[in-house]
């Protein structure tokens, strides 16, 4: 991050400390999320609450797709599963998430 405006870098995790390690970094060195040089990525369906908070918070967060023969793909996806022990319990709090935003909305459409 020190090196921003000469350099850019994408920090793709699905671990919530590493993003507000690296968000805390950036309040330090005064860089603006909505400046180029810092992008997040996480995998399409997996941190979505991760990437919606970057971005309701003006950093720039993308997903991503792998993309080629399943041979190639699968391997590569179980690793990434595998790394990233805390994504099922990420996946649980999705799901906690999602269901008091149904709740939420339900009780907004009938009042």
């Amino acid at each position: 991050l020190e090196n921003i405006g000469r350099s850019e870098v994408v920090i793709a995790t699905h671990n919530q400390e590493s993003i507000e390690l690296a968000v805390r970094l950036m309040k330090e060195r005064n860089i603006d999320p909505r400046s180029h040089g810092v992008y997040f990525a996480q995998l399409l369906g997996m941190a979505d609450h991760l990437s919606l908070t970057l971005g309701q918070g003006g950093y720039k967060a993308f997903k991503y797709v792998p993309y080629g023969p399943v041979g190639y793909c699968l391997p590569y996806l179980i690793r990434r599963a595998q790394e990233n022990a805390d994504v099922m319990a990420g996946a649980q709090k999705e799901m906690l998430m999602l269901w008091q935003e149904l709740k939420r909305r339900k009780f907004v459409l009938s009042a």
